[in-house]
Order: C-alpha cells, then sequence, then structure tokens
C-alpha cells in the first residue's frame, strides 16, 4: 500500500494558516518542483517536506539523496505545465 509521508511542520504550518484555496495551490505548485541529484534521482519539493510557492525559496539546495545516500547539492527545477 503506497501511503502518503506525513506534512512537514512547514506544511502543516502554511496548510493552517493560509485560506484553503491558498495551501492547496500551495501544494499543487509545491509537488511539480523537483530537486534533482547529480545521481539523476529526483523527488518533488513536497515530497522531501518542502514548499515552493511563487517560486520563493532558493534554486539549489544541499540534501541527502536517498538514491545514491550522499549530500549533493541538489537543483531545484520546474517539472510541471506552464
Amino acid at each position: 500500500m503506497n501511503r502518503e509521508q506525513p506534512l512537514s511542520r512547514a506544511q502543516r504550518l502554511f496548510k493552517w494558516i493560509l485560506p484553503r484555496s491558498w495551501g492547496e495551490s500551495m501544494e499543487a505548485e509545491s509537488r511539480q518542483w523537483m530537486a534533482e541529484c547529480p545521481c539523476g534521482h529526483a523527488r518533488s519539493i513536497w515530497e522531501m517536506g518542502g514548499i515552493r510557492w511563487k517560486a520563493a525559496g532558493q534554486p539549489r539546495k544541499l540534501l541527502l539523496c536517498p538514491n545514491c545516500g550522499k549530500m549533493h547539492w541538489h537543483k531545484v527545477v520546474w517539472r510541471g505545465k506552464r
């Protein structure tokens, strides 16, 4: 069974303080921004417990890659529809 990962503190906070439609918009957009590892692995910012809404945040993030098990600078790239 594929279960959704629990929300991070930041995600819970923003969903709590924002109007429902804004929270849904934030989640949808965050799911379309991807953190790409140099090894080729990519995951959505939302799945990693983060938020990227209205192009806020850094274009590169230092993250532990679950695929290769190493800390790398990940590029944050748009993978959604424009």
